[in-house]
Order: structure tokens, then C-alpha cells, then sequence
């Protein structure tokens, strides 16, 4: 199964992608962002997010997408614009015809590492060991978006590693 794990972010958008045979046979085929500069009007911002993924969509054919759920933010603007480009991301999506899953930070971190409130370098050294990676992958919302990935391989159970 293909399985596209989504990051949300309108500076950064984190994505990784995977290839899953069952939930012990896991490979990862890419990783990386989609980034808009943040002096570009912000209308423009959301529709290079919607063309660039759409491509990468298309190029991948995945059949399932993890997209994190906003949990809450400090920051009421940040997170109100984040949150205009996660709806441009879910549109997006949806119009593949997708199965999609949203977990929420906690039960990511929850499935990954077994703590809900594992911090980020728990995250990047679990997925490290989980895609058996030499290193930790980056920018960090790359790293995200193959935990979330991951998330979708599992179903949302707890991550179990064979030695």
C-alpha cells in the first residue's frame, strides 16, 4: 500500500512516503517539503501548496494520506493560517478520492513511541529506527511526515519494533 503522510504548515508543509507490505515490512520511497516564502500574498501561498501537492499526488498515487489534526497554538494567527492551508491540503486530498486518517499530535506520538507526549527527538529517533534510516531524517517536518505515514501503516496501533 502506498501511504502519503502529511504535515500541514503554510511556510512549510512536511512529506513523506511510504511503501507498506504489512506493518513490519515498511519502506520509505521519498521525503521532503513543500515551502512558500513568506513575503508571497497569502492567497498565492495556499494555491502553490494546492498545485504542489496535487502534482506529487499525482506522480505518487498513494492510497491512503495521514494528515496531523491541529491540536492548539499560542499563536492565534499562526494557527489560523496554518489552518487555512490544512483545508487547502484536505481539499486537495479529498479530490484524489482518499482514504484519509487525522490523528491528532498525541496519538501519533502515542503509536510511535508508546508516549503521548514524547517529545521531538523521541519522534525522529523512533522513526529513524522504524524505516531502519542511517540518519535522522530533515528538515524536521519531513521527519513528521514519515511519522505520520508510519501512523497510517499501523492504523494507529503502537509501533512494535523486531530486533
Amino acid at each position: 500500500m502506498r501511504i502519503i503522510g502529511i504535515d500541514p504548515g503554510l511556510a512549510t508543509v512536511g512529506i513523506g512516503l511510504i511503501e507498506a507490505n504489512c506493518a513490519h515490512d515498511l519502506r520509505v520511497v521519498d521525503y521532503l517539503t513543500i515551502e512558500t516564502a513568506s513575503k508571497t500574498v497569502f492567497a498565492q501561498r495556499l494555491k502553490e501548496i494546492g498545485k504542489d501537492l496535487d502534482d506529487i499526488l499525482t506522480d505518487f498515487q498513494p492510497e491512503l494520506a495521514i494528515i496531523e489534526k491541529l491540536y492548539f497554538s499560542v499563536n492565534e494567527k499562526t494557527a489560523l493560517d496554518v489552518a487555512q492551508a490544512r483545508g487547502v491540503i484536505l481539499s486537495c486530498v479529498a479530490g484524489k478520492d482518499l482514504e484519509i486518517i487525522e490523528p491528532t499530535p498525541p496519538e501519533l506520538k502515542s503509536c510511535i513511541t508508546g508516549d503521548g507526549s514524547a517529545d521531538k527527538k523521541q519522534m525522529q529517533q523512533m522513526v529513524k529506527m522504524i524505516f531502519n534510516l542511517k540518519e535522522i531524517p530533515q528538515p524536521d517536518d519531513a521527519a513528521d511526515a514519515l511519522a505520520l505515514a508510519a501512523f497510517g501503516a499501523f492504523q494507529g496501533k503502537r509501533a512494535t519494533l523486531i530486533a
